[in-house]
């Protein structure tokens, strides 16, 4: 269990030292975080709130 736990660790190791990687872990990262935001119910408020404050200087 130990050895392909290490493991993983190793191969995660070498996918982060790449800046490829990287860039697509965090759009993808970016991409469920709004995905997110807007399934939560509290956080769906404010963004409604905010929209429509908006809406009303315009």
């Amino acid at each position: 269990m130990l050895d392909v736990t290490l493991h993983a660790f190793v191969t995660m190791n070498g996918f982060s030292t790449s800046p490829f990687v990287l860039l697509v872990l965090a759009f993808i990262g970016a991409y469920l975080g709004s995905r997110v935001v807007e399934l939560i119910p509290y956080t769906r408020r404010i963004i409604e709130r905010r929209e429509a404050r908006f809406a009303e200087r315009d």
